[in-house]
């Protein structure tokens, strides 16, 4: 089974993880704009859940007959516990269907920001209490301040550039609400993951009732393919935009194979990115390995900046804010990483 236990080394894997986080958008984008956001997300959530299952069956098993197998701690874990990587699939799978309307009314650069960034505040600081680490709490909530800073940034740099029609306003108000909504509930998932994985790895055996990092992902992954059935069935029969979907399987069914093998893409980077966060909190604790993962803030926004051009014919005063975001956006993190050391 693979696992961490060198800081740096899971800080590397942080990274990665932001990369992955930050970039699974980009599909939701490449699936077109004729393929509505509610249908790209039942591929998203499809190809998540499958990826969980393969990596579990792979990198999350051992020499057969060992507890920390991932058969053998599914089967060894489940009771009660189970309810906790669950009820975190089914809070983020709202927190992320709102964050892909939001992206779909206002674009990467914007939804990223606000809605991730509201989540890396909450969630750092409840993985914090549920898992106190030792760790600077100083340092951890200056780094989250430069952060909370950098989002307000972003937020008036999108602001300044929908200032025209009123149809843009409508949109810039509709998109920062979905994403802040997002951002909300988005921030209990990983604390929740968190609380049942044992990463005393170097243990006979995990302790009673606890998971792995590949059982607690691949439950979680349950968690969200089930509550997709409620949250967006939901989301398809009231659309933030456009009509609603009636006919919604004739639909789906009706989309080309590639549309299909993008959105199973979004959803397999996205939870490559989460598996890594799990592995790693370990070796730099729950809070710093879900804060440095959420640093996919500041990735996103630089897709939507400099890849699709979602400021362009913005005022110069929308790119000095986008500029201070950055900035302090890459301060945070620094903040955070030294935090954690």
């Amino acid at each position: 089974m693979f696992y961490v236990s060198d800081y740096t080394f899971a800080v590397a894997l942080c990274v990665v993880c932001m990369f992955c986080w930050g970039s699974w958008g980009n599909t939701q984008k490449l699936a077109g704009k004729s393929w509505r956001y509610e249908l790209f997300y039942w591929d998203y959530v499809v190809g998540l859940l499958l990826f969980s299952l393969i990596v579990g069956l792979t990198a999350g098993s051992t020499i057969k007959g060992s507890p920390w197998g991932f058969c053998a701690n599914l089967k060894s874990s489940f009771g009660v516990n189970w309810l906790w990587p669950l009820a975190a699939g089914i809070v983020f799978n709202a927190s992320n269907i709102l964050l892909s309307a939001a992206i779909a009314v206002a674009g990467m650069s914007v939804a990223f920001p606000v809605g991730v960034g509201l989540a890396l505040v909450g969630g750092t600081v409840f993985n914090y209490l549920f898992a106190p680490s030792g760790k600077s709490l100083t340092m951890i909530v200056a780094g989250l301040a430069l952060i909370v800073v950098s989002i307000i940034c972003n937020a008036m740099a999108f602001n300044a550039k929908q200032s025209g029609a009123s149809n843009e306003k409508t949109a810039t108000k509709k998109g920062l609400i979905l994403a802040t909504v997002a951002g909300l509930l988005m921030m209990w998932f990983s604390p929740l993951v968190n609380k049942v994985i044992d990463n005393a790895f170097t243990a006979a055996a995990p302790a009673e009732g606890k998971m792995t990092a590949y059982t607690a992902f691949f439950i979680f992954a349950a968690g969200i393919f089930v509550s997709n059935f409620l949250w967006n069935t939901i989301a398809m029969r009231r659309p933030v935009q456009g009509e609603p979907i009636l006919d919604g399987a004739k639909r789906y069914f009706g989309g080309s194979l590639r549309t299909h093998l993008v959105g199973m893409l979004g959803g397999s980077i996205w939870g490559l990115g989460t598996l890594l966060s799990f592995v790693s909190a370990g070796a730099a604790s729950p809070a710093i390995a879900y804060a440095l993962g959420q640093g996919a803030t500041l990735v996103s926004a630089l897709w939507g900046i400099l890849v699709w051009r979602e400021f362009a014919g913005a005022p110069r005063k929308s790119a000095y804010l986008n500029f201070a975001m950055f900035v302090l956006f890459v301060a945070g993190l620094a903040v955070l990483i030294k935090a954690g050391a």
